[in-house]
């Protein structure tokens, strides 16, 4: 018996050995070609000699040094880099070690900011119904993943939601994109008038939501209003790009396609790229210029923020992805995977949705197309699915309750950025022979 705990605690998965490229290779020796990126961390693939060099050499330099004593030249300069190609206004860094925790220190650092500048009262944090912000219980709270919710309930902080923008299930026939953008902008004003606009701190939101629905983009227009009603009312911005950022839609930021600036964002994932535990929160100037005309500190931290070499993989990163051209392919490979995915599965009678931006794509499943009903969740569609895909040495992240936390299949896709045309082949070809056996298995 393992004295591991793992996340399915009555399994025992197979132990993996060695990586390369888009392969994992298990103890037994089954390789598995990689079509999620882990959970869409992986974007440089497996064994990148760059990041594995500037690892260990920082490792013999300066493994460790507590931010309460020093800073270091490797987080001097991934700062740097983030910061000169950030959105516009963000202009600080904060590390964290990964995205839960980066969007709790977002959540903290949001109310401090109003306390520094004399407004107490603000304590509301508004999110969105099937948004998905991380596991510790700040992040919990504002996230809005019912199953993960539901055993915690007595410990989380109050928290709001309003309706996900997710034009496949819940806009109306005949609204438009821009009509229905307009509607749950207008859904967000009404609750933050609800509750009293000098009381609401701050709206949370993935740009792209990820692994709770799928891959789900804003409709045209939809950020801009949520801009709009933020700044009408004095309340934050606070965008979740943990999944969706670093590249994986197609852009450095998701929400350069959207053509706003948060207030404040939290990235990991991809920073890292698996190859170190790294998140980091970004913030504007005026946040930071409450903190400093203040009390003079982020009264918040972690012994491992900043760490000299999860920050040196993270340089290694940003500049592979510059230099290798990387966020090229990734939006010419998601088309292809887009078109490719059309093609093997988009005639399926239980294939409701094929959705995303750039390499983070995801295929909705149906018990019915016409009605768009879901399939009994207790038949578990999504698990048999990665099982059949697992067999077939794929890696996919299928994840239940698309539609409500309970109700709804979906099969999230976030390949490696080095992914090429014939891997794009083959992940659609296996995928559909696993969508298609899981189905099978279903309906006997």
């Amino acid at each position: 018996m393992s004295h591991v705990l793992h996340r399915a605690a009555r399994a025992k998965p197979p132990t993996a050995v060695r990586a390369q490229g888009l392969v994992i290779e298990d103890k037994e020796g089954r390789r598995y070609l990689d079509a999620s990126g882990g959970a869409a961390v992986s974007c440089l693939g497996h064994g990148h000699p760059r990041v594995v060099e500037a690892v260990r050499h920082q490792a013999g330099t300066l493994a460790f040094a507590h931010t309460g004593f020093f800073t270091s030249e490797p987080a001097e300069q991934l700062a740097d880099l983030l910061i000169g190609q950030a959105p516009a206004g963000i202009d600080q860094v904060y590390f964290t070690c990964g995205g839960s925790e980066s969007v709790e220190a977002a959540l903290k650092l949001a109310r401090q900011y109003f306390v520094e500048t004399g407004q107490p009262q603000r304590r509301h944090f508004i999110a969105r119904r099937q948004s998905y912000h991380g596991n510790t219980l700040g992040a919990l709270a504002v996230g809005g993943n019912m199953w993960r919710r539901e055993p915690y309930a007595p410990l989380l902080m109050e928290a709001h939601h309003v309706a996900p923008c997710f034009a496949y299930r819940f806009k109306e026939e005949a609204e438009s994109e821009e009509a229905y953008g307009a509607r749950l902008a207008d859904e967000l004003e009404a609750k933050i008038r609800e509750l009293g606009p000098e009381t609401v701190a701050a709206f949370v939101a993935e740009t792209v939501v990820g692994a709770t629905a799928g891959a789900v983009p804003p409709v045209a227009g939809y950020f801009r209003r949520v801009r709009e009603v933020c700044d009408r009312h004095g309340v934050l911005l606070i965008l979740d790009e943990v999944m969706s950022g670093m590249g994986r839609t197609g852009t450095l930021h998701a929400c350069e396609q959207e053509g706003i600036a948060p207030d404040i964002m939290t990235i990991a994932k991809g920073l890292g790229a698996g190859y170190q535990p790294i998140g980091a929160v970004l913030f504007s100037r005026r946040i930071m210029e409450a903190l400093l005309a203040g009390s003079g500190a982020f009264m918040h931290g972690h012994t491992y923020n900043g760490h000299p070499v999860a920050c040196a993989a993270g340089v290694a990163v940003l500049e592979t992805l510059r230099e290798e051209n990387l966020l090229e392919n990734v939006r010419a490979m998601g088309e292809l995977m887009q078109s490719r995915l059309d093609a093997r599965l988009g005639q399926n009678p239980h294939v409701g949705d094929i959705r995303g931006r750039g390499l983070f794509r995801a295929v909705e499943l149906v018990a019915d197309r016409e009605s768009k009903a879901c399939f009994d969740p207790a038949l578990k569609l999504n698990a048999r699915i990665k099982a059949e895909a697992m067999q077939r040495g794929l890696m996919v992240y299928p994840m239940g309750g698309t539609v409500d936390g309970r109700q709804g299949d979906h099969v999230l896709l976030a390949p490696p950025f080095i992914v090429g045309p014939s891997d794009v082949e083959t992940i659609v070809e296996r995928l559909g022979e696993a969508v298609e056996a899981a189905l099978a298995s279903v309906q006997r």
